[in-house]
């Protein structure tokens, strides 16, 4: 009896163990081959669970979701035939699974290689046709979608489907990067230059417009202070003209009086003059008069 039952626990035993080699599960992002002896049986299974044959098939499995490739920076030529660095990157996924294994063998890092020289290839078969001007801003976008159509057709052989191109950087080489911006300075320094010549030209119509104006204020002041003048000085010749005419006399004293203010203001003049001088009239009418 104890020998019946140690025969059912190998035997279920041995069945397990079967079973457990004859199912396996695809999952939602994967891809699987199933191969008899070595051979490709089968490579179209859905999600879920299989079956298989023990020790007779055996089953590779593949990520099928979207993978990213960074490609190495690499040197191509411009239709100017100047050198461009360019870092890009690929975005793709493995299409047909049979072909993929049948082509690199399911090896992930032989594809990413095959992938890497028919993006390099391609690239340089569309910096050959543009100049640094396109490839940097006028028609990167077209680059891309012509890149990607071209690329697929050579990935198909492979299995594979590339999804997106997209350059990271374009950059130029140190040397042509400093002739570059050597002939962007000498550029800026003639704009500047042109900028400051026009500055000056500009301040200088600007100053003689002002020098012109001002001359034409002073002697526009100049006028009217001359009229001004002219007008006091008719005035008070009237008026010293009305006050003579009043008293004579009067106005030949007054006349001598400031004559001799201002003969004898600092007090140590001297005069040599006759004493019956015309200078000393009153001088001598106030003494005959004493």
């Amino acid at each position: 009896m104890a020998n019946t039952r140690g025969f059912f626990a190998v035997l279920l035993l041995v069945v397990l163990v079967v079973g457990s080699f004859s199912v396996f599960t695809v999952a939602e992002w994967e891809k699987a081959i199933m191969f008899r002896l070595g051979e490709i049986r089968n490579a179209d299974f859905k999600p879920g669970l299989h079956f298989k044959i023990p020790f007779i098939n055996n089953v590779r499995k593949f990520d099928a979701r979207l993978l990213t490739l960074d490609v190495e920076p690499e040197r191509f030529l411009t239709v100017e035939k100047k050198n461009v660095i360019v870092d890009s990157f690929i975005m793709w996924k493995i299409q047909d699974v049979k072909r993929f294994y049948t082509a690199v063998l399911g090896d992930e890092r032989h594809a990413r290689q095959r992938l890497e020289q028919i993006i390099k290839d391609g690239m340089r078969s569309q910096f050959s046709k543009r100049t640094i001007n396109e490839v940097v801003s006028g028609e990167r976008e077209q680059i891309m979608e012509d890149l990607t159509q071209d690329a697929n057709a050579q990935a198909e052989q492979i299995g594979i489907a590339i999804v997106d191109v997209r350059v990271k950087r374009i950059d130029l080489p140190a040397e042509v990067s400093n002739s570059v911006y050597r002939r962007m300075q000498a550029e800026r320094a003639r704009v500047a230059k042109e900028f400051r010549s026009k500055g000056f030209e500009a301040a200088e119509k600007i100053r003689a417009d002002a020098d012109r104006q001002r001359q034409i204020l002073i002697a526009e002041a100049y006028r009217r202070a001359e009229e001004l003048r002219g007008e006091g000085d008719a005035r008070a010749a009237d008026i010293y003209a009305r006050a003579y005419g009043r008293d004579p006399e009067f106005y030949a004293f007054y006349r001598s009086l400031n004559a001799y203010r201002q003969t004898f203001q600092s007090g140590r003049d001297l005069l040599l003059l006759q004493p019956d001088s015309e200078f000393f009239k009153y001088f001598n009418e106030a003494g005959g008069k004493r």
